[in-house]
């Protein structure tokens, strides 16, 4: 009676707080070692997850891949090399790695593209380069999106190529109060890419600016309003077709290095007709997908999550299709023993509003991470609390600031958490906290889960 008593007691400063009480919660806080719940309330109830979706993606790939793999990217050509003149064309050929000059890194890969070229005793191309997006189908932007979302930096196409972490900077100029503000430059530079601007100059302290676009679309929706009089400032967009922009970049190089090239870049989304076998060049290997799952999890790296869900898709057929990619994610944890009755996966990164997913099923599934033998590279994906990345602020400051590995979603009205603690005997907790739909900003559903870990820490520790 004790037991329960202490559940109810904790779980009630989630269910009885004013700004949770009438939302939608699911929770379960098991130790590691005995299986023993801690903490429960209505654990089997599936909730839209957020960006705690990522975890479903991210360990199905670490277990499928393994952390040694890389994402490849090829450089072919067909046609004839006669006396250094290449009559055909080069073809970049995507592989969905999703970090082809990101913006943490440069384009200085783009040297050793150059420099595999003229190895190859190529010195002028008598064609194009062309980039080949054809891996994956013709749906770059997921139809479970919000169309709110997509066009944003956050919600960008994903594409067999992916390129600058498929993100343009549009640059505005703030004006008086009640103005347009002034859009100034694109970077990088997108020839064509037309911007409708309907972005005001308010009186407000924060950016609420933007962008709604399509894949291959040629128009951007500016809208919402941005603080006046506040000078230069960004906006960041997706990139309408990174396949196109990096052939068009590799075209430049090419020539800037005296390797002309006759023909306009060009891009081909899925296979067609092509005259003459195509020849390997050369092979550009992506950072390890360990490392890549670090940054996706710490940082919730939308663009990330969705092209490694895109990739795993390949698993079921060619060309990669949304349907595929999620089909492998179900079947993978079903056959690992995971329940995900009533679980639902439309992305691999969560920002589909259909997505739901129990806590029991995150519980489940972290606790078979856990005795992965890829636990140690699992744990480090996930950032911690009161470090880096998206648990930057939880927990700071309080006995759980650095025992905390886990990943968090966030969304209007919604926080959730789904990890491990630390215990200071050695023992360790797994945990998930899903809150949906609560009566109040994601920061202050934030602090009243932060609370109710500290209370269940204290109190069962």
């Amino acid at each position: 009676m004790k037991i329960l008593a202490t559940i109810l007691l904790n779980i009630s400063l989630l269910t009885g707080n004013p700004i949770c009480e009438q939302a939608n919660i699911s929770v379960l806080v098991k130790d590691v070692q005995t299986g023993r719940v801690i903490d429960e309330h209505r654990s089997e109830n599936v909730v839209p997850p957020a960006s705690v979706m990522k975890l479903l993606t991210t360990g199905a790939a670490l277990e499928m891949l393994g952390p040694s793999f890389r994402f490849t990217t090829t450089l072919e050509y067909t046609g004839e090399i006669s006396n250094g003149v290449l009559n055909g064309n080069l073809y970049v050929r995507g592989g969905c790695d999703p970090s082809l000059g990101n913006l943490k890194g440069t384009q200085a890969f783009l040297y050793k593209w150059v420099k595999a070229v003229k190895e190859a005793g190529i010195r002028a191309i008598n064609g194009s380069v062309i980039a080949d997006m054809s891996l994956l189908d013709g749906d770059a932007t997921n139809p479970n999106w919000l169309w709110e979302d997509c066009g944003n930096y956050y919600a960008p196409g994903i594409f067999a190529l992916n390129y600058m972490s498929n993100t343009l900077n549009i640059v505005l100029k703030s004006g008086p109060v009640g103005s347009v503000a002034e859009v100034i430059r694109i970077e990088p530079n997108y020839p064509g890419l037309q911007t409708i601007n309907h972005i005001r100059c308010t009186e407000i302290t924060y950016d609420g600016a933007y962008v709604h676009g399509l894949p291959y679309s040629m128009e951007r929706y500016l809208t919402g309003s941005v603080p006046s009089n506040r000078g230069q400032f960004g906006v960041r967009s997706d990139i309408p077709n990174p396949g196109w922009l990096l052939a068009a970049h590799l075209t430049k190089y090419l020539n800037e290095a005296g390797i002309t090239v006759s023909g306009a870049a060009s891009y081909m989304a899925e296979r067609g007709l092509e005259f003459g076998v195509r020849q390997l060049i050369y092979e550009h290997k992506s950072d390890s997908l360990g490392a890549l799952l670090a940054e996706t999890n710490i940082y919730s790296n939308n663009l990330y999550a969705e092209s490694i869900f895109r990739y795993l898709g390949l698993n079921y057929g060619k060309p990669g299709t949304i349907h595929n990619s999620c089909e492998v994610i179900r079947e993978f944890w079903r056959q690992r023993g995971i329940s995900i009755k009533g679980a639902l996966i439309k992305d691999g990164c969560g920002l589909a509003p259909q997505d739901a997913v129990s806590a029991e099923t995150l519980v489940q599934l972290l606790l078979y991470m856990n005795r992965s033998k890829y636990r140690d590279i699992w744990i480090q994906s996930l950032p911690v609390s009161g470090g880096q990345g998206t648990l930057s602020s939880l927990c700071r400051g309080t006995v759980l600031e650095g025992k905390i590995h886990a990943k968090s979603g966030t969304i209007a009205g919604t926080k959730n958490f789904a990890g491990y603690i630390d215990l200071p005997d050695g023992g360790q907790w797994v945990f998930a906290i899903l809150v949906n739909s609560a009566q109040g900003k994601a920061r202050n559903v934030q602090t009243v889960i932060q609370q109710y870990l500290l209370d269940v820490y204290q109190s069962n520790k």
